[in-house]
């Protein structure tokens, strides 16, 4: 039986309170069948679309005399507990009818990154819906925010990700796995903060979820990091008439394929990072990266792309 860190994308989880209940039903069974195994399981999930979607409301919200405005770490906070509170009731619900006795908690994570950091200087992380050209200048204009265009798909909202450098509730998330809860951690990468003279401060940004999840993994000594993306396998030449699903990858063939440009910088090339940083953080620690609908044949090894 194995320690493992499952990984879910932000983006696989809806776009309203309605779709993401739908969605983390599926995504419960799926995942439930790690915890019948007898594995130790903590959950990381991304809030990418979440929390701009929040912060656009509460913006909003304060621009027309509703409510004071909340500063951009605190909508980070609440997608934390938002997404949570939806996967906590939904594997709570999948434990009561495959009569799992086994407890749920959702730990408000706090990951501290250096002030330093130079994703400071450069916005480069997506949050939010999609806009139009000419409706993200107006929004750029109006609030000041960052737009930049997203794989073709329209304009997106970006705000620096600093790397993650530790976790604040790692021993609290730690005394929960030893008590034998299944843990939902480090949602949305974490509530990013830094160390001032007054103590921890929060700071608007959002910390790549999987380069927290790897962080996470590592510092729980886990066995097992798994990514679940939108794509089964990860892939050379991806999209080209000669593309190739790869079913195991080194450490020295990952890194040749990112000296090649094989991976996408926003799309899978941080997913490779986190996997190799998590490899490389003790032994015999493996990274499988797969779609949530094929988990179960990716741990048969059937699909999926193992990294070790």
């Amino acid at each position: 039986m194995a320690k493992i860190v499952v990984a879910l994308g932000g983006n696989a989880l809806g776009k309203s309170p309605e779709e993401q209940l739908k969605l983390v039903k599926h995504t419960a069974a799926s995942l439930i069948g790690l915890v019948a195994a007898g594995h130790k399981v903590v959950i990381s999930h991304g809030n990418g679309p979440q929390v701009g979607a929040i912060n656009l409301g509460m913006n909003y919200a304060a621009e027309h005399g509703k409510t004071a405005a909340f500063p951009f770490p605190e909508c980070g906070a609440m997608s934390q507990g938002y997404i949570g509170y939806h996967l906590q009731q939904s594997l709570q619900n999948e434990l009561h009818r495959q009569n799992i006795q086994k407890d749920v908690a959702t730990v408000v994570t706090q990951i501290e990154v250096d002030p330093s950091d130079s994703a400071f200087e450069n916005p480069t992380k997506p949050v939010g819906d999609f806009y139009t050209k000419e409706d993200a200048a107006k929004i750029q204009a109006e609030k000041g925010y960052t737009f930049k265009e997203d794989a073709g798909r329209g304009y997106r909202q970006v705000v620096p990700s600093p790397l993650p450098k530790k976790i604040i509730e790692l021993n609290s998330i730690n005394n929960l796995i030893e008590a034998g809860s299944l843990v939902i951690a480090g949602g949305g990468g974490g509530v990013p903060v830094v160390q001032t003279t007054d103590g921890l401060q929060g700071v608007p940004a959002v910390i790549d979820k999987d380069r927290s999840s790897a962080l996470l993994a590592a510092n729980i000594s886990a066995d097992q990091l798994i990514i679940l993306t939108a794509v089964d396998d990860v892939y050379v030449n991806y999209g080209k008439p000669d593309q190739k699903s790869l079913r195991e990858l080194s450490a020295a063939e990952a890194h040749q394929y990112i000296d090649e440009g094989q991976f996408a910088p926003g799309s899978m090339l941080p997913k490779i990072e986190a996997c190799l940083d998590f490899v490389a953080s003790g032994a015999n620690r493996t990274a499988l990266i797969t779609s949530l609908d094929h988990l179960d044949d990716a741990l048969a090894g059937k699909v999926g792309t193992l990294i070790k």
